[in-house]
């Protein structure tokens, strides 16, 4: 036994619990070490839709003028109930008043879906749900028609109030848009081609004189496996340079127990996509709080977590994290209620055990990068009030990770509480433990040149 395992005690006391493994760490911290290493994944969907242009049927139209122009002679119509009559009459037949022609609309349209995802090693790769990449032909379509339409429809009813000189209120547009989409459904054909698909990871970085910002970065499908009710995974790879990414670290394959706490790190799109919130914020995740509400069996007999945080669209794929700060799960869907909305509190994470599988498959090892292992003990110094300390790590990761989430904050917090004379400084036994421990190392390693240089 090497002079290090000889003094386990003396080791905990030197070094933060954050670090060693199967120790507690509060939820502020378990945020604070993990939140780097979590990103967002975007899937980028671009394609042309080819759509039949159509134009309006003059003589019926001119008709229909005529009829209401007769209700003039009875009077007491006003403009605006004349309008609505015509927009009814359109809606009612929209056959009649509406015509094909031989030419086409081209319509670029670009749909999105985002999820969740974590970096599993420091060069790059990272877990998320197979869902958030792969969806079917049908859905693709279907969404991109919806699109077309809604673009072409807001164009065709600009067009009508200048032609008309008028404005519709919103019950006006809503009988129109219910006019046109009876129109396109029966009389016209929609054409998707060209259809592309790009995956992009992305994520935080942090720049010393510039302050956060966002990258984005095409990724690769390294191993996927099908949308529930198949195994939910996918493992991505991006090109990360000579910059060793923040990870969040990977528990054992053994199921949490009914009962365990659970913090879930995600990007929900109700708070992603919020309007009164700033750009730049959305690339924070979001974390929420629960316990393992029961272990359930999925359609094809594997395990699934069950458990009651909070979670939304946006959030799959997403780190599930125990009191250790380690992925016991990643979340992958809700349960729906009869209104057609979530559930909330019965959600659901597909083990890492299910994931081990498709890492062990690819050959791929997750292993907590250096600049976390730094980090990690930054901030649990750092928590602890030993800004000093905290500094020198944190000026390790920057030697490791320019860019590394956070790290400016905490750098300058630190540097601002030194200046003020606040650092607590280590506490005399733990400065003497230090020094036992660095001769204790050094020591053993004398004794092993010794013993080398013997045999």
């Amino acid at each position: 036994m090497n002079s290090i395992g000889k003094y386990p005690l003396l080791i905990l006391l030197l070094f933060p619990v954050a670090i060693v493994h199967g120790q507690k760490i509060s939820g502020m911290e378990n945020y604070a070490v993990n939140r780097p290493g979590v990103v967002m994944i975007r899937t980028e969907y671009s394609a042309n839709v080819y759509v039949n242009s159509m134009k309006m049927d003059n003589r019926a139209f001119n008709a229909l003028l005529d009829s209401i122009q007769g209700l003039d002679q009875a009077g007491g119509v006003s403009a605006e109930q004349k309008l609505d009559i015509v927009l009814r009459e359109m809606n009612n037949h929209p056959a009649r008043f509406f015509q094909t022609t031989f030419d086409y609309i081209k319509q670029p349209e670009q749909i999105t879906a985002t999820g969740t995802g974590f970096f599993l090693t420091g060069d790059g790769y990272v877990a998320t749900n197979c869902h958030l990449i792969e969806r079917d032909n049908a859905f693709i379509r279907r969404q991109f028609i919806l699109s077309a339409f809604q673009a072409i429809t807001d164009a065709s009813i600009a067009a009508l109030e200048s032609s008309w000189a008028t404005t519709f209120n919103e019950q006006q547009r809503s009988l129109l848009y219910n006019t046109y989409a009876s129109v396109y459904s029966r009389l016209f054909s929609m054409i998707l081609y060209g259809l592309k698909k790009d995956i992009y990871v992305v994520y935080r970085s942090d720049r010393e004189d510039k302050g956060p910002s966002t990258e984005k970065a095409l990724a690769a499908v390294v191993a996927k496996g099908q949308p529930m009710p198949g195994k939910d995974i996918a493992i991505l790879k991006i090109e990360t340079g000579k910059e060793e990414m923040p990870v969040v670290a990977v528990g054992g394959n053994t199921l949490p127990r009914v009962g365990e706490q659970l913090f879930v790190y995600g990007y929900p799109g109700p708070v992603t996509n919020n309007d009164f919130l700033a750009a730049e914020s959305a690339i924070e995740p979001t974390l929420t709080t629960g316990i393992v509400s029961a272990i359930k069996k999925s359609a094809g007999g594997w395990p699934l977590i069950q458990m009651d945080a909070n979670i939304n669209h946006g959030s799959s794929g997403g780190p599930v994290c125990n009191e250790m700060g380690e992925v016991v799960g990643l979340t992958t869907f809700g349960s729906i209620e009869n209104t057609g909305g979530l559930a909330a509190g019965l959600n659901f994470a597909v083990p890492v055990a299910i994931l081990d599988e498709f890492l062990d498959a690819a050959g791929i090892t997750p292993r907590v990068s250096s600049s976390s292992r730094l980090f990690a003990r930054a901030v649990a110094f750092y928590d602890k009030g030993h800004y000093k300390a905290a500094l020198h790590k944190f000026e390790a990761v920057r030697q490791v990770n320019h860019f590394y989430p956070g790290l400016y904050v905490y750098i300058n917090d630190c540097r601002e509480k030194i200046k003020k004379g606040i650092d607590h400084g280590l506490a005399p036994v733990e400065r003497m433990l230090l020094i036992s421990v660095v001769l204790l190392i050094l020591g053993g390693a004398v004794v092993g040149v010794g013993l080398r240089g013997r045999k």
